[in-house]
């Protein structure tokens, strides 16, 4: 049996918000939907208003997800801490929804690219921790917290192995990359099972990948904000190269008899 190529690989793409979803506010998750779709994928907006069941149904039919930003904060009690006072407002049903699609796909192997809060809340998945507020928590010269209305400003990250080191090379670039931001909070101590892969040159842990190899991306930044970049890009076209090939081995799998 011969995989069907022409298959476009669903990747889920949760709501960024329960208050999101509920006006319709489409505008920013657009931003990942189109990232998905140019790199040849077929997104698959997930609701935050999922039953278990049909969210485990939903997360079954998936071949990727993209886990996207978020204005709100991870509960910090998940990760042992008292709230800070510069934390923002929680999203209980984005967390559940997280969760549930991180339990489906890092247990039947399938890629993920989680991105700004998405990492963050990959990094409590896995037990890791995070910096609740780094201007208060850290000292940087480095704004993190920039605009998220399309005025991002760049600043470099340092690439130290993983997926990452090899999409630059492939790209031809070494060492520094520039990415931009729109952070407060950060992942402070990665989760089991998780490295860090790229640092600012403040030591703001930018990326952090699963250890065994498996493509599992956690990005602090925000590719999908980044058209026409080569590194961003190549993030989405990877996680559904990634995609299609879990695509061909399930159809090329024998039946069991």
């Amino acid at each position: 049996m011969t995989a069907q190529t022409d298959v476009r690989p669903r990747v889920g793409v949760p709501w960024r918000t329960a208050a999101e979803e509920s006006s319709n506010k489409r505008e920013r998750l657009e931003n990942y939907l189109r990232a998905v779709r140019e790199a040849g994928g077929e997104p698959v907006v997930v609701s935050l208003r999922l039953a278990p069941s049909e969210l485990q149904r939903l997360a079954e039919s998936l071949d990727a997800i993209v886990l996207t930003g978020s204005p709100a904060d991870v509960e910090p009690q998940r990760f042992g801490s008292a709230r800070h006072p510069a934390a923002n407002a929680t999203d209980p049903d984005r967390e559940r929804t997280d969760d549930a699609l991180l339990e489906h796909v890092v247990a039947a192997g399938k890629p993920v690219l989680a991105i700004c809060y998405g990492a963050q809340i990959l990094n409590v998945h896995f037990g890791g921790t995070l910096v609740q507020d780094i201007p208060s928590e850290m000292k940087t010269t480095i704004d993190h917290d920039q605009d998220e209305d399309g005025n991002d400003g760049l600043h470099a990250a340092r690439i130290d192995g993983g997926h990452l080191a090899e999409l630059a090379q492939e790209l031809g670039k070494t060492g520094e990359v520039q990415i931009n931001s729109s952070h407060h909070q950060a992942i402070l101590e990665p989760g089991h099972g998780l490295r860090v892969t790229a640092r600012a040159s403040d030591g703001v842990v930018e990326a952090v990948e699963y250890e065994s190899g498996r493509w599992v991306v956690g990005v602090q930044w925000h590719p999908e904000r980044m058209r026409g970049d080569a590194l961003a890009e190549a993030l989405f076209r990877h996680l559904v190269l990634e995609a299609r090939a879990g695509q061909r081995n399930q159809t090329e799998r024998p039946a069991t008899l």
